[in-house]
């Protein structure tokens, strides 16, 4: 058998090694934030506590990376620049949970035969190794005097491949890319200090944050951190953590999406669509909330190895993991602290408010409530400030709040940091959305029986409504049939509260589902729940008395997202002492 490297028939040959570098670096290397990326993440493998990043001319003329972490002897710094070198993997199974960033070993062959590349390293104070290679080639190994880690420096990129560096942008486009890779690394490695300069011009100053939002806040600012609501939540072996927009401020700033598995941040659409479905309900269409989130799983869960920049990876069980990451995120939005903010930072989990129970925390306020029964007591509407109703029913077992109706329209009461409003018709949206969707999974909603048949005469378009959505409706607890002509014979309602009008409510509900259509089912079943949740709550202008309040209250912090109505608007609205004391010159 010939050993010739190229076929008998001249058609196929082994590529010379300087061509498969540069595919290798095409892998690798897309433009210099790539550089910047795979340097700096092999320099926090290597321990670094501090990193110092300097380009020039948007990182096309000079990158430089230097690292306090563990450098490298002589012969290891020589080794490399030597393909498929590594010091992460040894076997194959180490490729299964890899917990390092660089384990590839193919970044510094990929990046040398790109450009000109200078490595000085040292495993400790004193003399260390300085390399030099161009185009792939090594042109020498000297020693060099240098403290503890590594600097690599990395010029006149694809200056040997001119067709790939004509696609690179301008210098200005090209350091926005490298910040983004910056950013994503430092909210990723919070205990890391990361400096970066642009031109000798000093960027930005990262040092060291102890947490997720501190991190937010030194990139953004302060009053961008605080828009987000804190997710921590374990489902089965998921560990989900880290910060979520709030609700009422979503759409207001820029959208940023961060998501991190097992330390490594990644690009996911299916965890991005995840999480943004627990703001179904909360936030209205078209708008998308920014999301920081964090997830630890079991290594054999997961593999990385399947995308040369490790930007994406493969899940064993997708399915469970999607569902697990939108319950953390519906669990977060399911408080109190999810409501509007004005002049006010977070809400204390540990602040006492003055009637002498925790702030408003849903699972701190969660009484023994019965969700399926009617919401309000069987009594006559009374006007606030009026005396107290004989029949206003017993107390919960978890304190309520003296409450304020302002306007027939909102409820306020008084918490340790401030005034919560709540708006009446909202709040009872929320809680008859909620008991029309477990009415529908579980097709058991009560109805009661009418004495003497509704007749309704319907146009056209509401009975094609009604024929389309009939099968939910008797889900809800409308029993009707056609009755001839445009007409139906309505023979049961459903009673949720004993104000509830249900003629009006079915009317209006089949007047907005006209001309309807619904991709699916299921959001076909959750617009009649929101819908007929909309028209059947109490209104603004409605008074109410205090022991509906009272029930109102309860019933709104039984629910699973309380602080927003089915249509996106706040629910709840916290107002601060602060401004309220900067609105009265006390400040």
């Amino acid at each position: 058998m010939s050993s010739s490297l190229v076929s008998p028939l001249g058609r196929i040959a082994v590529l010379p090694s300087a061509v498969a570098d540069q595919i290798a670096a095409g892998e690798v290397v897309e433009r210099p934030a790539s550089v910047v990326k795979e340097l700096v993440e092999n320099a926090l493998d290597a321990g670094a506590t501090s990193v110092e990043v300097d380009v020039e001319d948007g990182g096309k003329r000079l990158i430089r990376v230097s690292d306090d972490g563990t450098g490298m002897q002589r012969d290891d710094a020589i080794l490399a620049l030597a393909r498929h070198a590594t010091s992460k993997i040894r076997v194959a199974s180490d490729l299964v949970g890899v917990a390092s960033f660089g384990f590839r070993g193919e970044a510094l062959p990929a990046i040398s035969s790109v450009s000109m590349l200078r490595i000085d390293t040292a495993p400790a104070d004193g003399e260390g190794t300085r390399i030099r290679s161009a185009a792939g080639e090594l042109l020498g190994a000297e020693p060099a005097a240098r403290r503890r880690g590594t600097t690599v420096e990395v010029s006149q990129l694809f200056y040997n491949a001119p067709a790939r560096q004509r696609f690179l942008r301008g210098a200005r486009s090209e350091w926005r890319a490298i910040a983004d890779t910056l950013t994503t690394i430092a909210l990723v490695r919070r205990d890391v200090r990361i400096v970066a300069r642009q031109d000798g011009k000093a960027m930005f100053t990262l040092p060291p944050a102890r947490d997720l939002r501190d991190r937010i806040a030194a990139l953004w600012g302060g009053p961008y951190a605080e828009r987000f609501l804190a997710v921590d939540d374990v489902s089965g072996p998921t560990h989900t953590c880290g910060l979520v927009e709030r609700p009422a401020d979503v759409g207001l700033a820029s959208r940023r999406v961060h998501i991190a598995v097992n330390g490594r941040a990644i690009r996911d659409t299916g965890l991005v669509r995840a999480a943004e479905a627990a703001y179904r309900s909360t936030i209205p269409a078209g708008v998308r909330p920014a999301l920081f989130l964090e997830i630890v799983m079991p290594a054999n869960g997961i593999d990385v190895n399947v995308h040369p920049a490790k930007t994406e990876v493969r899940f064993h069980d997708r399915w469970v993991l999607e569902r697990a990451v939108e319950a953390a995120v519906r669990r977060a939005l399911g408080t109190f602290d999810s409501g509007a903010m004005f002049g006010r930072t977070a809400w204390p989990a540990a602040a006492a408010p003055v009637y002498g129970s925790p702030p408003v925390d849903v699972e701190a306020m969660r009484p023994a409530f019965d969700a399926d029964g009617p919401l309000f007591v069987d009594e006559e509407p009374m006007e606030t400030g009026a005396a107290p109703d004989s029949r206003e029913p017993a107390a919960v077992d978890e304190p309520v709040p003296p409450l304020l109706q302002l306007r027939r329209t909102w409820m306020m009461f008084e918490a340790g940091d401030g005034v919560v409003l709540i708006d009446q018709h909202s709040a009872h949206e929320r809680i008859l959305y909620e008991q029309f969707m477990g009415a529908l999974a579980r097709g058991d909603a009560p109805s009661q029986r009418l004495l003497f048949p509704l007749t309704l005469h319907l146009t056209p378009e509401e009975e094609e409504a009604f024929e389309s959505n009939s099968d939910l409706l008797q889900k809800l607890g409308f029993e009707a049939e056609a009755f001839g002509g445009h007409s139906i014979l309505v023979h049961a309602v459903p009673a949720p509260h004993p104000r509830f009008d249900a003629e009006r409510c079915l009317r209006e509900t089949l007047a907005s589902l006209t001309g309807d259509r619904f991709a699916a089912v299921h959001a076909r079943h959750e617009r009649l729940a929101a819908t007929v949740a909309c028209k059947a709550a109490v209104k603004a202008g409605d008074a109410l008395s205090a022991g509906e309040m009272r029930a109102l209250f309860v019933a709104l912090r039984d629910t699973t997202l309380p602080a927003h109505d089915v249509h996106g608007r706040s629910t709840i609205v916290q107002l601060g002492w602060d401004e309220l004391e900067r609105r009265f010159g006390r400040r």
